[in-house]
Parts: C-alpha cells; sequence; structure tokens
C-alpha cells in the first residue's frame, strides 16, 4: 500500500543510475542484481490474486529497461484491464516524453511518480513518495493535454 493506492502488486526491476543518496533500495541500482523475468512468468504472479487494485513498476528505475516493461504493461491492459498501472522513476515527466523509447512505456502507464529522492527534501507525511520534488502525474490527462497534470491523496485507499 506504499507504492500506490490499495493493494498492489511491485514488480522492481534491477538498474539504477540515479543513485540518490538516502535512497530507500539502493540495493536494486546494480544493473545486474536480480534475476531475468518473462511478461509471462510477471503475468502468472499478477493474475493469482484478483483483490490487487493495480501494479507497480519500481526499482531500480524500470526507465532504463522501456522496452520489457511496456510490454508487460500491454498484457496487462490486455489481461487484466481493471488494474491500474503505476511508476515509479527518477526521471522527470518532461525528460521521458522527449524519449521515444521511455515515451513509450510512459503512455502504458497511468499514473507516474517522477523525479529523483533528494534526502533534503524528504517529507514522511507525503503519500506515496519520499521527497518534497517528487510529483504524482496522471500521465493519460497529462498526455492529452501537454501538460503536467498533478494528483494529490490524502488517503491510501
Amino acid at each position: 500500500m506504499v507504492d500506490g493506492p490499495g493493494f498492489r502488486t511491485a514488480i522492481y526491476c534491477a538498474g539504477c543510475r540515479h543513485q540518490c543518496p538516502g535512497c530507500h533500495n539502493p540495493q536494486s541500482w546494480d544493473f545486474s542484481g536480480g534475476r531475468p523475468a518473462t511478461t509471462d512468468e510477471l503475468m502468472r504472479i499478477i493474475e493469482a490474486d484478483p483483490y490487487t487494485r493495480g501494479v507497480t513498476f519500481t526499482g531500480g528505475d524500470p526507465m532504463y529497461q522501456p522496452e520489457g516493461f511496456a510490454e508487460l504493461a500491454d498484457a496487462i491492459r490486455q489481461r487484466t484491464p481493471q488494474k491500474d498501472i503505476w511508476c515509479y522513476t527518477g526521471f522527470t515527466f518532461e525528460q521521458l516524453i522527449t524519449n521515444p523509447r521511455q515515451r513509450a512505456l510512459l503512455e502504458q502507464i497511468d499514473v507516474l511518480v517522477d523525479g529523483p529522492f533528494l534526502r533534503e527534501q524528504r517529507d514522511e507525511t507525503l503519500l506515496f513518495r519520499g521527497s518534497r520534488n517528487q510529483r504524482i502525474i496522471d500521465v493519460q490527462a497529462s498526455l492529452e493535454a501537454r501538460q503536467t497534470i498533478t494528483l494529490t491523496y490524502t488517503s491510501a485507499l
């Protein structure tokens, strides 16, 4: 419930070059960490619990593996369309929309939590993010409006 609203399936990836000081998951920085997983394998996990509200891509940084996560997002949309997709990244939304590979993944997700974790802006009262600079973005509305539209959460449910 900390990786988005409601009960969720979190998919963690290996690899992050942001290496934010104070990161809550520094063991995920190594690109050779973890183990390979197929889309079908991950979908079996996602489909195993019909009561989860959504899927969260986190890490590491999924935007360093945009093709694989775009393939997974497409499978989620096809096989479990009732689930929403959140993604955490150290990149900003504005950076991602200019990179064709990353934008292809962006176009598949519902909510993006963007920006690096900044220890000096850490705020434990925030829901679903660690520092005040990070934004919770309604991706589809932002792409349609051609401007960043943020969401505000006052409850984890």
